[in-house]
């Protein structure tokens, strides 16, 4: 029997958004993980807002609907409150009831800077790696690390000399979209400054590559899985990855003799001698071209290192999540601060894909 097309819908409904969603859905794996990193922050979510008054959104249900932004791809804030009106996944995801309202753009975005304010995002990292540590997916001898460009939210018109004052230039002949003509002017970080994100440095990849104003992620990433155990964002300088990575490592807990896979980049006798200061065995790869390696056949000899070389990879896989997925190609934020917590958040929720696939036994 054919069913009848009815266009009007009922008036009230027993089902709730639990009841709607799948029981192997992926999401449910990792929920309760979410859920115990945002435990160990509630003493300090008490700490951060007021006993009276109106009642804020629940830091809880913001965090939860940030990790869906990124796992989903979800371009803008004021896209994200349209997919939690009707999505009832997201709904269950966040902990909203089926006709609970949805709370404005700019409110979100708001208390969002709030947690950003009070590096929530670096504590929630921390939570989310003791998470893994306790569950022994974590090595403690292997580690590889990595660094890559983050674009800055900032044109290349906003890149002015520093001692320029606001009326040195004509007026623009199109206020919108100006006209800016900088060829043959030598700009460089030491003379100029964005005027959008004074945070962001011009920087290019390599010889023939554009130049671009950018921030440099940093990842310290363990060998047996591949989860991120350090995560740090600087500013885009020639040293950064090296600076940072000797920094990187000595956050780990009861570190001992440690191996550390890298690219090229790192293969100076800088770091290759503050790397064995530091007790650590560099596997970095060798850079042979025009010049002589840091690495030597003491190194490159025993399995160890080509083992490194391959696994040290997975490096490339996370910044390829990040770009890719949780949309951190360019940065969506301006200032060094909001944009770190945004890539420390992006590392925990990466930890938190991972982790999900490796208890449910899917490689």
């Amino acid at each position: 029997m054919r069913g009848e097309d009815r266009e009007q819908a009922t008036m009230f409904s027993y089902l709730s958004p639990e009841a709607r969603v799948p029981a192997d859905h992926p999401l449910r794996t990792l929920r309760p993980m979410v859920d115990e990193a945002l435990q160990g922050l509630s003493s300090l979510f008490d700490g951060m807002y007021a006993a009276e008054g109106r009642p804020s959104i629940p830091p809880e249900q913001l965090l939860r609907a940030l990790i869906l932004q990124l796992l989903y791809s979800v371009r803008s804030e004021r896209q994200l409150m349209e997919q939690l009106d009707y999505n009832l996944l997201f709904r269950w995801f966040v902990g909203l009831n089926a006709d609970e309202p949805v709370w404005d753009a700019s409110t979100f975005s708001k208390n969002r800077e709030r947690l950003l304010a009070e590096e929530i995002a670096r504590l929630f990292f921390a939570h989310v790696v003791d998470q893994a540590r306790s569950r022994g997916l974590l090595s403690a001898e292997h580690f590889t690390v990595d660094g890559t460009l983050i674009e800055a939210w900032a044109s290349l018109k906003s890149f002015r000399p520093k001692d320029e004052a606001p009326g040195d230039r004509p007026p623009p002949d199109d206020p919108s979209n100006p006209t800016v003509n900088f060829h043959g002017e030598r700009r460089s970080n030491a003379t100029h400054q964005s005027t959008t994100d004074p945070d962001a440095r011009l920087f290019t990849k390599g010889s023939g590559q554009a130049a671009k104003l950018s921030y440099m992620g940093h990842v310290l990433m363990e060998n047996r899985h591949g989860l991120v155990v350090a995560a740090e964002l600087t500013a885009a300088t020639g040293t950064a990855e090296r600076d940072t990575a000797a920094a990187l490592l000595t956050t780990l807990p009861g570190r001992t003799r440690v191996t550390l896979g890298a690219d090229k980049a790192y293969d100076t006798r800088g770091f290759v001698a503050q790397c064995r200061q530091l007790t650590v065995t560099p596997h970095v790869a060798q850079n042979t071209t025009n010049r002589r390696s840091a690495i030597d056949a003491r190194t490159t000899r025993h399995r160890g290192y080509a083992v490194s070389q391959r696994l040290r990879k997975r490096g490339e896989e996370i910044f390829g999540w990040m770009k890719t997925i949780a949309l951190m190609r360019k940065t969506r934020h301006r200032g060094r601060r909001r944009v770190g917590a945004q890539f420390l958040f992006t590392a925990a929720v990466y930890d938190l894909m991972r982790m999900r696939r490796l208890v449910a036994g899917v490689t």
